[in-house]
């Protein structure tokens, strides 16, 4: 479940304020310790800005083709358009030594 901002600075108060332990506070709070914390490393690193949804994204993709890559095998692909993507595989790996799939 997603809460918003407001939600999550008011239930990082209650649990700060609570008689309880926190672990037995989150627990009837229904919020897994983890969350809570990650919410609180937040909102002490960034203020209430730092509670904001943010949208998931991709870090580093492992298997993107650098761009000088890319584009030698599209000129190459441009110069001999006979070849098959097999073809065009074999030979990006054999002339400029960087394995492709032909996917």
């Amino acid at each position: 479940m997603r809460y918003p901002a407001t939600e999550k600075l008011e239930i990082i108060r209650l649990v700060e304020q609570s008689h309880l332990p926190a672990k037995r506070t989150l627990s009837r709070l229904g919020i897994p310790k983890t969350t809570f914390y990650r919410w609180c490393a937040r909102y002490e690193a960034f203020g209430e800005a730092g509670l904001e949804d943010r949208r998931p994204h991709p870090g580093r993709v492992w298997n993107r083709i650098p761009d000088e890559i890319r584009q030698a095998f599209v000129d190459l692909a441009l110069d001999e358009p006979e070849l098959s993507p097999r073809e065009l595989a074999f030979r990006v790996t054999d002339t400029k030594k960087y394995f492709v799939s032909e996917p």
